[in-house]
This record gives C-alpha cells, sequence and structure tokens, in this order.
C-alpha cells in the first residue's frame, strides 16, 4: 500500500540530492523550467531505489548544452534530434529532454519529433500514467496531469490516453506492459489489456532488437511469471515466441500428463529462486531464465499418446534446444547467451539417469565436462526442474543431486576437473607417435581425452604407453 507521507518525503530527498540541486539552481538561473520526470518520481512515490534521473524542460537542446556545459564534466548529443542531451553531473548521468509533442505515422515506430510548450502535454504522449508525473525543481511541485498518483496507490497499469491510440503509435509499449506488471507487481487495467489482444499483430513494425531488449528486461525481474502471463494471455508472445504458448497442450480424458506450460512456469520461479540463494549478490541471470522458460519447447513436437493411455516425449531436450537455438536468432541474440540456452535444454534430462542408480566417476567426468561453463546454470536448472507433489519422489532427486555435487567437488579437489585435458597436448602426440600436425593428431586427442575421463590420471608415461598402443592397434 502506498504511503502518500512516505513518499512525499521521498520526493523531497531526491529534489535535496546534489545533482538535482544543482541543476535546477542552474536552469533556474538561465529563465527555464525543469522537472525529473517519470521513473525517478514514481520509484521515489513507492520506495523503490532509483538509478537513472531523467529531466525534462522548455529549453530547446543548444540551450540545454550551454546551460549544463559549466556544471557537468561531460556532456553528449547523440540524442539532440530527439531534443535529449546528456551529462554528467556532480558524478551522476543525467538526462534532459526538451517538452514533446511527437505524432506517429503508424507505419513505424518513429515519431516525428515535433517541441512542445507544456509539461501537460509532454506527459500525456508518455506510456503509462505512473511513468506520466514530474516534480518541478526547485519549486517541488507534483506534476500529474492523467491520474498518476491514485493509479500508484491502486497498483494499476493504465495509459495516459485511449490504450489503441497509445499502443498504436508505439506498439512496444504492449511489452513494456508486461514488464512494468513483473517489476511493480501491479494489475494491467482490464481496457489496456483488451487493446493489447486487438492490437497483438501491430508488433510487427517493431525490430526484433527491441522485443529481445524487452523480453531481457523482463525476465531480469524478481517475478517475470506474472508479465509472461499477460504476454500469452492477450497473445502477443505468439507473435514472437509462439513455443511458449504451444506449451498449453490440450490434454484428452484417456491420456494424463502434467501441465506443460505451468510446469514450464513454475520452473522459472524455483531457477530464480535457487539463483539468489546459491549467488545472492550476482545480477539476475537472464540465460539460466530463458533456458528454465524454453526447456521443454520441444515437447508439442514430440507428444506421443501411447495406449494405456501414457505419454512421451523422447528427445524433445535435443528438439526444443534447436528450437529456441531458431527462436532466439530470429530475436538477435549474442551468439554466448544462444549457445548457452541451447546447450542447458540438452543436457537439462541428463541427470535424472543419476538420481536411477549411482553414476560411475568416469560418467560423472563427462557430465561436468559435457556442461563445461553452463555447470553451475545445470545445477540450478536440474534442481528447479522438480516439480512433483510427490514430496518424497522429491526428496529423493533433491538428496541425488546433492550427492552428484558432492561427487563433483570431491573429484575437482583430487583430479582439477574444471581443466579437463589429456595428459599429454598435441605437441607431445606428434613426438611419441612421429606424425605430422593433421587429422590424426585430433583422433589421437580424442583417445587419451576419453582415457582422462573413464580413468582419471594415470600419469604421463603410462599415457604414452596407452597411446602407443592405441596407435598399434590402429595400424
Amino acid at each position: 500500500m502506498l504511503n502518500m507521507a512516505e513518499g512525499i518525503a521521498r520526493l523531497g530527498a531526491l529534489a535535496e540530492s546534489p545533482v538535482v540541486d544543482t541543476l535546477a539552481r542552474a536552469f533556474a538561473d538561465a529563465g527555464f523550467d525543469l522537472a525529473i520526470v517519470g521513473g525517478p518520481v514514481r520509484d521515489a512515490l513507492i520506495g523503490r531505489e532509483t538509478h537513472d534521473l531523467d529531466f525534462t524542460t522548455d529549453a530547446r537542446p543548444d540551450d540545454i548544452l550551454r546551460i549544463v556545459t559549466p556544471i557537468s564534466t561531460a556532456q553528449w548529443d547523440i540524442g539532440r534530434a530527439f531534443g535529449t542531451i546528456g551529462a554528467r553531473v556532480r558524478g551522476e548521468q543525467v538526462e534532459i529532454t526538451t517538452y514533446r509533442a511527437d505524432s506517429y505515422d503508424g507505419v513505424t515506430r518513429k515519431p516525428t519529433v515535433e517541441f512542445g510548450d507544456t509539461i501537460d502535454g509532454d506527459l500525456v504522449r508518455r506510456d503509462f500514467t505512473v511513468n506520466a508525473m514530474a516534480l518541478r525543481v526547485p519549486a517541488r511541485t507534483l506534476v500529474d496531469p492523467t491520474g498518476g498518483v491514485e493509479d500508484l496507490v491502486r497498483g494499476v497499469l493504465r495509459t495516459p490516453t485511449d490504450p489503441h491510440v497509445s499502443f498504436g503509435d508505439d506498439p512496444l509499449r504492449m511489452l513494456r506492459a508486461a514488464r512494468f506488471s513483473s517489476q511493480l507487481a501491479f494489475e494491467v487495467d482490464p481496457a489496456t489489456v483488451d487493446a493489447m489482444a486487438e492490437l497483438r499483430h501491430t508488433l510487427a513494425i517493431v525490430s526484433p532488437e527491441r522485443i529481445q531488449s524487452e523480453i531481457v528486461r523482463l525476465l531480469a525481474t524478481d517475478d517475470p511469471v506474472r508479465g509472461i502471463r499477460l504476454l500469452v494471455e492477450t497473445g502477443l508472445m505468439a507473435e514472437f515466441l509462439p513455443e511458449i504458448p504451444a506449451l498449453q497442450l490440450e490434454v484428452d480424458e484417456h491420456h494424463h500428463h502434467k501441465d506443460v506450460y505451468e510446469h514450464s512456469l513454475t520452473v522459472l520461479r524455483q531457477a530464480i529462486e535457487l539463483e539468489k540463494t546459491r549467488n545472492p549478490d550476482a545480477a539476475p541471470d537472464v540465460p539460466l531464465r530463458l533456458a528454465a522458460l524454453l526447456h521443454d519447447i520441444g515437447k508439442p513436437a514430440t507428444r506421443r499418446l501411447e495406449p494405456g493411455g501414457g505419454v512421451t516425449f523422447y528427445h524433445h531436450d535435443i528438439k526444443g534446444a534447436r528450437l529456441a537455438r531458431k527462436r532466439l536468432q530470429a530475436l538477435r541474440f549474442d551468439s554466448d547467451t544462444i549457445g548457452s540456452v541451447t546447450r542447458l535444454i540438452e543436457l537439462h534430462l541428463r541427470f535424472f539417469g543419476y538420481s536411477e542408480g549411482a553414476w560411475t566417476d568416469s560418467a560423472v567426468r563427462r557430465y561436468v565436462r559435457d556442461a563445461g561453463a553452463e555447470l553451475e546454470r545445470l545445477h540450478i536448472l536440474t534442481r528447479a526442474d522438480v516439480t512433483t507433489r510427490n514430496v518424497r519422489k522429491a526428496r529423493r532427486l533433491a538428496s541425488a543431486y546433492d550427492d552428484i555435487e558432492r561427487r563433483i567437488a570431491e573429484l575437482a579437489a583430487q583430479e582439477e576437473l574444471q581443466a579437463m585435458r589429456p595428459e599429454l597436448d598435441g605437441n607431445r602426440i606428434q613426438e611419441v607417435l612421429g606424425i605430422a600436425p593433421g587429422r590424426e593428431v585430433g583422433e589421437a586427442y580424442r583417445f587419451l581425452l576419453d582415457l582422462r575421463l573413464d580413468e582419471g590420471i594415470v600419469g604421463e608415461a603410462e599415457a604414452e604407453r596407452r597411446l602407443r598402443e592405441w596407435w598399434a592397434a590402429r595400424a
């Protein structure tokens, strides 16, 4: 519940901060208005930490630059065409933008930039009422022409104007609704939800890079499930990640299986909880969260209804990894993220063989080798993938994973498992066998790597002897 007295006190503290005070005095002395706008005002009112300071003013870009240059250590005008000047003031990065009164053509997201004359006109064109508030400084007057404070109190996201017009101007705002819903734990106004569903196809004019950016920001929230549900229910998710709504598999009276969609959302939530527990000071692990959300997307394509009421999903891990790679590439994710997510999906079933029978040390080494740099994420994903309501089964699986992590740690201490390499390098292989660089060196290297995985460290002399035996048998 929003405590207005505390919120107003936080706004006052924000206005008194050195950077705000310095800017407010400079603009007032130059005869221009200045106001903190958007997210910083919203966050101060509800008690969230503010990282960036955004300002709006009636000054034009040239005037802004002239005013901030004497009081800042750096300035940048890359956004000058849109009325934005950036600067570093009192050690903080700020952006100051001229009042805007843009118009859109409905074909692209690029507005026709028009500078405005009033702060109210500038605020009404913003995405949501809770982001359409401003605090005039140094006067400390709250400007709220669209009822943002009331919506903060109610915990509701609503567009300042007709949502059809707002989303028609910029369809990316529909994804921002999902992100803010998760970030602030707010409900979305029913009329706004209806407009999202009706206008979902207009997302086609938004670039894959911008969609990807909103996905990342949504997944980085503490509870992205709220936003994901909204995107699925409005049909927006089907526009860029259709594999997620496809998880809502139809279940008939004869063939029963776990609800894959709900299971995936539970896995995502559990992965986030484990991530925070195991790595409490780390930034949100978006690749892990993507893998948790997508780990079962291969199931719809591999589902087989068996006689007697059974359902199978053979090789859904492999199919899912391929689908994930294709979809993430289309959304312009970087190669490292794509590699991490697809590897985790490929391996997310591997552990369950361990719970059914003790692995040899060789099998544990291969598990570590195959996971590589994704081992810690794989630990989290595999544990999170247990959503059974059978308490005994859940305890058995947890105990099994405790055991495999213990064995990995012991083997790592004994053999430096993380640096898994044969005991002879490529140069030594060539010397021992008397061969030149080429395909055969690679085959010999793989033989020695298998030897290392199967038997651990055998010593350099023994490795050479076994290599010669292998070479002679091969010849």
